[in-house]
C-alpha cells in the first residue's frame, strides 16, 4: 500500500511536469513502477497510464491541436508503435532495463544535437520521424524527449506544441495498448494498476498547464536533460542488481 500512495503521488507530480514541458511523467515513474511491478509489468502498466496522461493533456490544449501535423506524425506512428510493442515481448527484462537506461541517456546529446542544427521539417519528414519514434515507442514508452523536438521543428509552439504532441502520443499509446491486449500480455490487474496511475497523472496535467507560461525555456532544458539522466542511471542500475 505505501508503495501504491507513493506512486500515485510521484504520479500527481510527473502529471504536473509533463502539462508544463510536454513530456517527462513517464520518464519519472516509470524507474519508481518498474521498482514496484517489474520491468515486463511496468511497460504495459505505464503505457495504459500515459494514455491517460495524454487524454488530459490534449482535453487541456484541446483547441490548439493542429490536425494536419497530427496526421502526419500518427499514420507512420500508429503502427510503428505496435511493431515495436510486440518486439518488446520476446526480449529478457535485464536487456529492456538496460536498453531504458541507454535510450535515456542518449537523448540528452540528441536533444541538443537537434536544436542546435535548427531542423525545420516539412510534414513529410514528419511522418517518417512519426514511424521512427512509434517503433521506438512500442519498445522504450517514452519517447517525447524526441517527439516534443520534431513536433517544434514543424513550426509549433507552447499550446499548439503540448496539445498536438498529446493527441499524437495519444494514438501511439492506444495502438500499444491493443497491441499488449491482443498478446496477452496486459491482464486485468494490470489494466486497473495503469488505470489507477493515469487518473494521477490526469490530475496532474491540469495543474501543469496553470503554470506552463511562468517557465524559462533554460528551465525547461535543466528539468529535461535531469530527468533522462536520472531514470537512465535508475534503469541500470536495476538491471544489475
Amino acid at each position: 500500500m505505501t508503495g501504491y500512495i507513493f506512486v500515485l503521488i510521484a504520479g500527481l507530480a510527473a502529471g504536473a511536469l509533463s502539462g508544463i514541458i510536454g513530456t517527462g511523467a513517464s520518464i519519472i515513474l516509470l524507474p519508481l513502477v518498474v521498482l514496484q511491478f517489474g520491468p515486463q509489468q511496468a511497460v504495459p502498466i505505464m503505457a495504459v497510464a500515459s494514455v491517460m496522461g495524454n487524454i488530459g493533456k490534449s482535453l487541456a490544449w484541446w483547441r490548439e491541436i493542429d490536425w494536419r501535423a497530427f496526421w502526419a506524425y500518427s499514420i507512420t506512428g500508429v503502427p510503428g508503435a505496435a511493431l515495436g510493442a510486440g518486439t518488446l515481448l520476446v526480449l529478457p527484462a535485464d536487456i529492456v532495463e538496460i536498453m531504458l537506461g541507454l535510450f535515456f541517456f542518449s537523448m540528452i546529446p540528441a536533444r541538443r544535437w537537434m536544436r542546435a542544427r535548427n531542423f525545420n521539417l516539412p510534414l513529410w519528414q514528419l511522418a517518417i520521424a512519426g514511424g521512427v519514434i512509434g517503433f521506438l515507442t512500442g519498445i522504450v514508452l517514452s519517447t517525447g524527449p524526441l517527439s516534443i523536438p520534431a513536433f517544434a521543428a514543424v513550426g509549433l509552439g507552447k499550446g499548439a506544441l503540448l496539445s498536438t504532441e498529446a493527441v499524437a502520443s495519444l494514438a501511439l499509446m492506444v495502438s500499444k495498448v491493443a497491441t499488449f491486449q491482443q498478446l496477452g500480455a496486459l491482464p486485468w490487474p494490470q489494466f486497473l494498476q495503469g488505470l489507477i496511475i493515469g487518473g494521477s497523472m490526469m490530475a496532474g496535467t491540469f495543474i501543469g498547464k496553470m503554470i506552463v507560461d511562468r517557465m524559462s525555456l533554460k528551465t525547461f532544458e535543466f528539468l529535461l536533460d535531469a530527468m533522462l539522466l536520472i531514470a537512465g542511471i535508475t534503469m541500470i542500475w536495476t538491471a544489475f542488481v
